[in-house]
């Protein structure tokens, strides 16, 4: 049981980080986001979670890419 509660944490803290950050992008909040993906989920048969896999694919990639720089001193 300890194992479950360990990657039920390890998600809840990491996995979270994409509605977040969709909610900044587009200025709602991040528990309206959260419900979005739950109910598209269960509505479309895990469409919602493929989706979500492909956007924490996609901003990992983006974060990696980009990277914002304050001066010309930090290359």
């Amino acid at each position: 049981m300890n194992l479950f509660y360990t990657a039920l944490y390890y998600f809840q803290k990491r996995g979270f980080e994409v509605c977040r950050r969709i909610a900044e992008r587009l200025g709602i909040r991040t528990r309206v986001v959260r419900t979005s993906f739950i109910y598209l989920t269960f509505v479309t048969l895990g469409f919602g979670f493929a989706l979500y896999l492909f956007l924490a694919f996609w901003l990992r990639i983006k974060d990696l890419v980009y990277t914002k720089r304050t001066s010309v001193f930090d290359l």
